[in-house]
Order: C-alpha cells, then sequence, then structure tokens
C-alpha cells in the first residue's frame, strides 16, 4: 500500500490509495469489490469526496451502486456531503443512488432528509423522499412531528412521504388528522 503515510503513530490513507480503491470498485471481481468497500469504510472522512465524485461521473449502474454502498458503510459522516452534493448535482442517477445511499445509512441521515426537503427543487425532495421511505419506521416519528412544521412544503413532504411509506406511515397522518378534528 503505497498511498499509506505515517502520521503521529497513526496511519493515514493517501490521495492515490483512494483512487485506487475507487477504481476497484469497477473491478470485474467482486471480491476485489467489496475488498474496496471496505478499504475506503475504514478510510472514513477522506474518501467521501473522491467518491461523491466517482458517484457523480459513473458511466454505469454498477459503478454508482458500489460507491453509493461505499458512502453508506462510511455512514453518518457521508449525509451532509451527499444532501449537499445532490442539491448541487441535477443528475438523476446521480440522485437516485445518492438517495439509495442516504437510506442505507439510516437513522443519523433521518433529519438532515427531513430538513433538506424544504428545497424548491420537487425532484429533488422526491429522491429525499425515497431516501426515507428505505429507512422506513425509524423515520415515521421524525416525520409525524414535522406534521405541523411551519414550512408548508416540509409538511405536504411528511405527510406525502408518510402517505408513501402505506401500512408503515399512514398511522402517523390518520393520528395527525383526528388531533386536529
Amino acid at each position: 500500500m503505497s498511498g499509506m503515510v505515517k502520521t503521529g503513530g497513526k496511519t493515514k490513507v493517501g490521495e492515490e490509495e483512494i483512487r485506487e480503491q475507487i477504481s476497484a470498485l469497477g473491478s470485474p471481481l467482486i471480491s476485489q469489490r467489496h475488498q474496496a468497500i471496505s478499504a475506503l469504510r475504514e478510510t472514513g472522512k477522506p474518501a467521501i469526496a473522491p467518491l461523491i465524485a466517482a458517484l457523480a461521473e459513473a458511466e454505469d449502474n454498477d459503478k454508482r451502486w458500489y460507491a453509493a454502498i461505499a458512502l453508506a458503510k462510511i455512514g453518518e459522516s457521508s449525509v451532509a456531503p451527499l444532501i449537499s452534493a445532490m442539491q448541487e448535482q441535477g443528475n438523476q442517477d446521480f440522485r437516485r443512488y445518492a438517495a439509495a445511499a442516504l437510506g442505507e445509512i439510516g437513522i443519523p441521515a433521518i433529519e438532515s432528509l427531513i430538513t433538506a426537503m424544504g428545497s424548491e427543487d420537487r425532484e429533488l425532495r422526491g429522491f429525499l423522499s425515497q431516501a426515507l421511505c428505505r429507512i422506513g419506521a425509524p423515520a415515521v416519528e421524525s416525520l409525524k412531528q414535522r406534521l405541523d412544521d411551519a414550512d408548508e412544503i416540509i409538511r405536504s413532504c411528511a405527510t406525502l412521504t408518510l402517505w408513501q411509506m402505506g401500512e408503515t406511515g399512514l398511522p402517523a397522518i390518520v393520528e395527525n388528522a383526528e388531533k386536529d378534528a
């Protein structure tokens, strides 16, 4: 691992090593892809921006998928950069896979996803909603709390997301309607 640098007793992964691991996400060997995901997860924050760039530049869904998995495995640190990139990127494929990564991150992404729904970008809100639907039941309480939000867009998005969740989210809508009756 030529990209490894010793810094004060800790090993830091260099940019070249990160690029090599991201490149390995496109390997024809699944075992190499999985090893690359593990290495990128261990790298953590320094791998987030290059992974987001790789997700944006990917030429096929396989590469997008593995970049999204690596971002999801890094976890909570990926949430804010992914949402920011989704706001900047209009590409539907990028947004779809970024939303999948956020959905896989799960609970740590919930509040940021709901807050980002205040956007004027309808398409972006749809992808954020998909991420929350992917998270499922753990997102219901936070969405339920936003049914009376001061921001009309967030209120509407919370309602629609709960609706899309079906049996998981509908009871929250009904309960909120009964409370207002």
